[in-house]
């Protein structure tokens, strides 16, 4: 009996275990069940997203083998893991927080976007929460419920508004705090709330708005290993207990109003390795600096920086970055410096920095930048560095540096530039030139470098950029330097050259700036010299050329022409007699031309041999009886041609952007030489008069596959091609169309043939600013229609960068490019051109730098790449020259300085300021003309990242509105900002 007993009731354990096991089963499936629907929905909600990730996620797998989740022991969902997953879509938040188990969301990276809006305190057991790098609109949503976080990660996530701050009141055990890169809108000083999270390791707040001073309390954060404050607007002093940071390995404070010296006790942050306060305003030496013996990386730029480097640098042996330019620092560099680490780069440019340049910071063949420029360092180039083969830019300009340019400097064969301007090396350019495969730009000029010039330079085939001007070469010019395609510009100016021009650089196709002015050249300009398609400068002054100028430099688009004191003989080509060029032939007495004063009016034979005086009757005799019988030719075919002329006429096709009043036989028959207006550089341009007396402008756009058409008719590729062109061409034509602005010239029409491509335009009758600027109109432009030419401009500029579906770039703009109407308001014209005209090319056009010498931004010779800020800079100068009343490029500026180059040396004093603004400008005016000129030196900063944008020009000049127009008094504040020549940037230098 007590047995049986036994037995029942380990029965009804039994079955009382199986019960609770099937309740436990059943409630685990219903849990499960309910995760699986907010799993589901929340891959429904982002289901557009380009990502494989979700193919695990199906209704038959365990929701814990779903990529991205991971499960507690109780199988429900504790993680979701989906950061970098080109995750796109509206967050689904609220059902992800009824995830009950859910400690961590990681959905950084991604394309998320859309408001949060949704209450979190669902999500109330979140440890970790990452959405950063995201495109999120809106305000931070509450975070208050959140206390359980350890790690916040919002970085970069595009909430805007006041953040919260009172949020991390009770999130007491973050560990990370990462809330960079985001527009909010704080007015208050540095948040207090923060000095209360002492578990903090990482304290990212750069680029969010913050003002004021860093607090003192900071030091309190005694866990923090990285704390980034950059890009702010804090100010005052760098707290003196931020020396309490002992296990900061990482403290970004660039970009602030930072003051003050570096506070006594940051020594004792022996653990830094990475140390940036560039860019703020703070003074005094760098004695505290020379403890911090793991430094790695050491930025300190734009600075108010003095004294000596501590000889203590050259001992730390973890430095691979040092970057200390644009301060007032003094004394030389320790000569160890960079010879333990594998040291990368050195910029101490822009100081009064003395001795010799360091010799071991290649010694372990890792070093990519040496940027030494403007400061008074001597002695030679260190032999060590020639064979440095890591280094990519070699920048030594402006020092006291001499002897001989070690031979394998020349060809180092991965550096792009290697820059000795103004030194005093000597001796030759090695044939080593040869080696340097990846050398874009080689500026040796105002040195004592001789010799001759080393044919082997054409094997440096990526130069884009060759300045050996003001040196003592001697010998010829190499005929194989014809082969370096991709060259932009190319100065050999002040040296003692001889012999003649080589033909063979009328194949450098690319070639936009040349100088040899200063030599002894000898023979004819080569007519190969008309051929090329973008030279926008051309001097050849002070040699001793001779013969006749070349009739196929007419074909040339040139800004600047100097032929001046040689030996040249004969007729000045017409299209070359005109007034811009006045001053380009002088000194040469054999010349002649019944347009220019000054020079002998032509006689029958002027500039002619006694040879073709004698040959001139015998081909009037054989020309004469060949043009008889070509007339019995042209007789028997004119039927046939005039068929031939109408199938021409049906080939035309007309694309009409407006309700035209005209039909395109009208336009066609005026495109002819005598209704010619100008020259651009992509074509001619017309003046056409319809039969209603309404005038147009009638761009006519050069094909350059004209000339393969006639040699391959039938070839099936060039067809191809030429289709290809010619949809890039009607694209590009179509979005310009589409431009409606009072400030941009209207386009009507286009009209296209197998062989022309014609561009229909209003015509605006007071004709370009250049002409009322530079030409015999210029008096007539007193300051307030000068001002209300920029403003009208720079809205025009405003509305292709920011008023269109896509950013239109001009890329050329000028002031030939800037068109007058009859009220002398401004229309922008030939906008985004120099891409039509690209893409209407049958050649390789990658390194054809669009633009016009003197307009060019300073990164075209070495990127080739356009864009707004490219603009931005053109405009700048277009500023200078209403400012000014000078050209962009003038004798007075000095030998390859511009107009930017001219004004900057003069922002010394308000007196010099003074001086640039034009004359015929009033006095009374001439305060409001300096506002202006203020913002062109902005816009004209050499780094693009500091260039306003054309909105932003806009607002500047509307805020600098003639006081006589305004009728109020204007603060006479003429401070100016000088940017840095090289550099920029957190961790690269220069440009």
């Amino acid at each position: 009996m007590p047995a049986a007993n036994a037995l029942r009731r380990t029965t009804r354990r039994s079955y009382l275990y199986l019960f609770l096991l099937l309740c436990f089963f059943c409630l685990f499936s219903s849990s499960q069940s309910d995760e699986l629907q907010l799993l589901l929905k929340f891959k429904e909600a982002l289901q557009k997203s380009n990502t494989e990730v979700f193919s695990s996620w199906r209704p038959d797998n365990n929701i814990c083998t779903f990529t991205g989740i991971v499960c507690n022991s109780n199988g429900s969902v504790s993680e979701i893991d989906l950061a970098k997953q080109h995750l796109a879509g509206v967050l689904p938040l609220d059902s992800i927080c009824e995830l009950q188990s859910l400690e961590k969301l990681s959905l950084g990276s991604n394309f998320l976007y859309g408001t949060i809006s949704e209450d979190l305190k669902n999500c109330s057991r979140l440890q970790y929460l990452d959405l950063g790098s995201n495109s999120f609109t809106g305000p931070v949503p509450d975070l208050s419920s959140l206390g359980g976080l350890k790690f916040l990660y919002l970085n970069n996530s595009g909430f805007s508004g006041a953040f919260p701050w009172s949020s991390l009141a009770k999130m007491t055990d973050l560990v990370a705090l990462s809330l960079g890169d985001n527009p909010f809108d704080n007015t208050t000083s540095f948040p207090l709330e923060v000095l209360n999270l002492v578990k903090l390791d990482l304290l990212y707040l750069t680029n969010c708005s913050l003002k004021g001073k860093i607090p003192i309390g900071i030091g309190n954060l005694t866990e923090l290993k990285n704390l980034e404050l950059s890009d702010n607007y804090l100010s005052g002093e760098i707290p003196a207990d931020i020396g309490k940071l002992g296990k900061l390995w990482q403290l970004e404070l660039y970009n602030n109003e930072l003051t003050g010296k570096f506070p006594a006790g940051l020594r004792n942050l022996t653990s830094l390795a990475n140390f940036d306060a560039s860019q703020n305003h703070i003074e005094g030496d760098l004695s505290e600096l020379k403890f911090l013996k793991n430094l790695v990386s050491l930025q300190l730029f734009e600075n108010q920086l003095s004294g000596e480097i501590p000889d203590e640098f050259g001992d730390f042996k973890f430095l691979v970055n040092l970057s200390l330019y644009a301060n007032n620092l003094i004394g030389t560099l320790p000569q160890k410096l960079g010879s333990w680490a594998d040291f990368d780069f050195i910029d101490v440019s822009e100081n009064f920095l003395t001795g010799s340049i360091p010799p071991d910071m290649c010694k372990n063949g890792k070093m990519h930048q040496l940027l030494m420029l403007q400061n008074k360092f001597t002695g030679e180039i260190p032999a060590s560095y020639a064979s440095c083969q890591s280094l990519r830019r070699f920048r030594v300009k402006n020092n006291s540096l001499s002897g001989t340019v070690p031979a394998g400097i020349w060809g180092l064969p991965n550096v792009n530039i290697i820059d000795l301007t103004s030194n005093q090396f000597e001796g030759p350019m090695t044939a080593d030139i040869g080696n340097a495969k990846f050398l874009t730009q080689l500026f040796i000029s105002n040195n004592r470098l001789s010799g001759e010039i080393p044919a082997e330079i054409s094997k440096a085939s990526s130069l884009v950029a060759i300045d050996m001007s003001s040196n003592q070469f001697s010998g010829g010019i190499p005929s194989e330097i014809g082969d370096l395609n991709k060259l932009n510009s190319l100065h050999l100016e002040d040296n003692i050259l001889s012999g003649s021009i080589p033909k063979s650089l009328g194949s450098c196709d690319s070639l936009n700036d040349l100088n040899f002015a200063g030599n002894s050249l000898s023979g004819q300009i080569p007519s190969s010299m008309g051929s090329l398609p973008t030279l926008n400068s051309l001097n050849m002054s002070d040699n001793k050329l001779s013969g006749k100028i070349p009739s196929s430099l007419s074909s040339l688009k040139l800004s600047l022409l100097d032929l001046s004191h040689n030996q040249l003989t004969g007729l000045i080509p017409q299209s070359l007699s005109i007034e811009a060029y006045n001053g380009s032939f002088t000194g040469n007495p054999g010349l002649c031309t019944p347009n220019v004063a000054g020079f002998q009016p032509c006689t029958s034979d002027s500039g002619m041999s006694p040879v073709l005086r004698t040959l001139i009757p015998c081909f009037i005799a054989g020309t004469t009886v060949l043009l008889v019988s070509l007339a019995c030719f042209f007789f028997v075919k004119r039927k046939q041609k005039d068929h031939d002329r109408s199938l021409k006429g049906d080939s035309w096709d007309l694309k009409s952007f407006r309700i035209l009043s005209f039909t395109e036989q009208e336009i066609l028959n005026s495109v002819k030489q005598e209704n010619i207006i100008g020259k651009g550089g992509s074509g001619n341009v017309y003046r056409v008069v319809l039969n209603n007396g309404k005038e147009l402008a009638v761009k006519h756009i050069w094909n350059s596959e004209v000339g393969d058409r006639k040699t391959c008719r039938s070839s099936t590729a060039m067809l191809t091609k030429r289709k290809g062109k010619s949809s890039e061409f009607d694209a590009e034509v179509a979005t310009l169309s589409s431009i409606l602005h009072v400030n941009v010239v209207k386009l009507y029409c286009s009209i296209t043939s197998e062989d022309s491509n014609l561009l229909v335009y209003e015509y605006l009758p007071n004709g370009s600013l250049w002409d009322r600027l530079h030409m015999c109109k210029k008096m007539e432009l007193d300051w307030e229609n000068r001002y209300e030419i920029a403003v009208g401009a720079a809205k025009g500029l405003e509305y292709l960068h920011h008023g269109c579906e896509r950013p239109v770039i001009h890329r050329d703009v000028k002031s030939s490019n800037i068109l007058l109407d009859e009220f002398l308001k401004p229309r922008i014209a030939d906008f985004g051109l120099a891409k039509i005209v690209q893409a209407n090319a049958g050649k390789d056009t990658t390194h054809v730098i669009a633009g016009t010498h003197g307009y060019i931004a300073p990164e075209y010779a070495y990127t080739y790449k356009v864009n707004e800020k490219s603009d931005v800079y053109s405009f700048g100068v277009v500023l200078m020259e209403l400012v000014t009343g000078k050209r962009p490029i003038e004798a007075e500026f000095g030998e390859n300085n511009d107009i930017v180059y001219w004004i900057g040396s003069r922002l010394t004093s308000k007196e010099s300021v003074m001086d640039v603004v034009d004359s015929r400008i009033p006095d009374s005016l001439k305060e409001d003309a300096v506002k202006v000129l203020r913002i062109a030196v902005l816009c004209t900063a050499r780094l693009p990242a500091l260039r306003p944008s054309m909105r932003t020009v806009v607002q500047m000049l509307e805020d600098a509105e003639p006081c006589r127009l305004v009728g109020i008094i204007v603060s006479k504040n003429g401070s100016f900002k000088k940017e840095g020549v090289e550099n920029s940037g957190k961790l690269s230098p220069s440009p």
